[in-house]
């Protein structure tokens, strides 16, 4: 699965020419300049840069917490090189995913615009291909409960009891009750939420990062060593650390930076297909920046405060461990910075993921089907919240993998219609007279 993602990715990294690497600074100007959408481009529910928040509400989770100290516990340091690579890969993915979600969306009955890769694959690749984006939306309905649901009220609940002693049960109800009256709004009320609390979130954890980073000075370039010379050899055992071979830092590397920034799985182009924009290429090139965002700068934190800490050698993995770094460099402080960093990014997360949800079950039985979805959906948070899920993250990371199938045939397939936009809007825009 993974050399899938990683091959369709360097695929379209090729294919484009690196654009997504080239033009990034161009992109960050499209965010900024899409906060507020003109009525020239008001084809769609939510201006560009809520759409972008969306799907960074969805994408930015435990993943950047968890996920990246138990590749570093893993793999070793040199999993965090490989996770970049990955990233740079997967900027090309995420760009082509949203370049089509807004190419082949349509407008439901309610005037929503509404797109996907159930869609792009129905209207792209035309109705003999429609049972694959009948899967993919399956897949992805039912996923969203594990991964984006009931993983996710596990993880604010586990947190939250450890850190300030608050029964699981209570944890649950209140985050049902949150999550409740945010999804009565719908993807406008979503697209509010992710755009104030997202940026708040990322900012705030990274800000604590840096800190920590700044203290550990003296530690960085040993760090920045170990990375680049352990994803080319291997790292033997120390301390609680049982050592790892190259194969370990490149599988572990690469897994949670694809899971973490979820280029491939087909979910962020579901909220990009809802921006106010008539212009795929640049959508695209704003829905690219979440890989960046997620993995380039978040993980890279996550990873570098735990390497530059000491602390991946003790034997202790996952948010344990990140919130054992940041202890150690702040005393007292560190470990709440990180439980509280990791329940909003959870319950974002948990937003993000019911839009996802709720589109690919109108996509399936239409918008009536949409309020019960969304009942169930708030119910499973207090019961993911109380149960022990080890048989749920199976199942979840199982069906992540089945729904991403879908994605990449189609990737490949329109992939030809993804280069052509992308050199037409580029020679517009080197024409004569044209800035």
């Amino acid at each position: 699965m993974l050399v899938l993602i990683l091959g369709v990715g360097l695929f379209l990294s090729i294919g484009l020419k690196l654009m997504p690497i080239r033009k990034l600074g161009a992109g960050f100007r499209l965010m900024w300049t899409g906060r507020k959408a003109t009525g020239a481009e008001s084809e769609g529910e939510i201006p560009p840069f809520q759409a972008l928040m969306t799907a960074l509400s969805a994408t930015v989770g435990t993943g950047n917490i968890a996920g990246v100290a138990t590749a570093v516990f893993l793999g070793g340091p040199g999993a965090l090189l490989w996770m970049w690579l990955t990233a740079l890969v997967g900027m090309a993915t995420k760009y082509s995913e949203a370049v089509l979600a807004v190419r082949f969306r349509e407008v439901d009955e309610r005037g929503n615009h509404v797109g996907g890769p159930m869609y792009y694959i129905r209207n792209g690749l035309g109705q003999k291909w429609a049972w694959l984006g009948i899967l993919f939306a399956i897949f992805a309905a039912v996923a969203g409960f594990g991964i984006g649901n009931t993983v996710q009220a596990n993880s604010v609940a586990d947190v939250i009891e450890a850190n300030f002693g608050v029964p699981h049960w209570i944890s649950g109800v209140v985050l049902m009750v949150l999550v409740g009256l945010v999804l009565i709004g719908g993807i406008r009320r979503i697209g509010h939420v992710a755009s104030a609390l997202v940026p708040l979130m990322a900012i705030s954890y990274l800000v604590a990062g840096v800190v920590v980073l700044a203290l550990n000075a003296s530690e960085i370039p040993g760090a920045l060593s170990l990375v680049f010379q352990h994803a080319f050899t291997p790292i033997a055992a120390q301390g609680g650390f049982a050592g790892a071979a190259v194969w370990a830092a490149i599988r572990f590397g690469v897994a949670r930076g694809i899971f973490s920034n979820e280029a491939g799985l087909g979910s962020a182009p579901i909220a990009h297909a809802a921006a106010q924009t008539k212009d795929p290429i640049n959508q695209g090139m704003v829905a690219m920046l979440g890989t960046f965002i997620d993995t380039i700068i978040i993980c890279s934190i996550t990873g570098l405060v735990i390497i530059t800490s000491g602390t991946w050698t003790q034997g202790v993995s996952g948010a344990e461990l990140t919130s054992l770094a940041f202890a150690e460099a702040l005393p007292g402080v560190g470990n709440y910075i990180v439980a509280i960093a990791l329940a909003i990014f959870a319950f974002t997360t948990i937003l993000g993921w019911s839009f996802y949800g709720e589109r690919c079950i109108e996509f399936l039985f239409g918008v009536k089907a949409i309020v019960p979805y969304r009942v169930a959906w708030i119910l499973a948070i207090p019961v993911g919240a109380t149960l022990k899920l080890g048989f749920v993250w199976l199942v979840a990371d199982t069906l992540n993998a089945m729904m991403a199938l879908p994605n990449l045939i189609a990737l490949l397939m329109l992939s030809p219609v993804v280069f052509k936009l992308t050199r037409e809007h580029f020679a517009r825009q080197q024409a004569p007279g044209v800035r």
